[in-house]
């Protein structure tokens, strides 16, 4: 499953210091360095279903804190 994460100079007036802060935090976002690293590991069915369901929880939790806001 490949992700492209994408960033312009357009996107950030030109300043390149913000464009790579930019693609670092679009790359977090993502998951796609502790997708790639959890990949290098076995992990159980189990403790891939509870850290499944964490993440579910605290995007729902981080979803609602967003909402309240506006």
């Amino acid at each position: 499953m490949p992700i492209n994460v994408e960033v312009t100079l357009e996107e950030v007036r030109g300043d390149q210091n913000r464009l790579i802060k930019k693609f670092i935090k679009k790359v977090k976002k993502e998951r796609i360095i502790e997708d790639y690293l959890e990949g290098r590991r076995y992990m159980k069915p189990s403790e891939k279903r509870r850290l499944k369901k964490a993440r579910r929880k605290q995007a729902i939790k981080s979803a609602q804190k967003t909402r309240g806001r506006s």
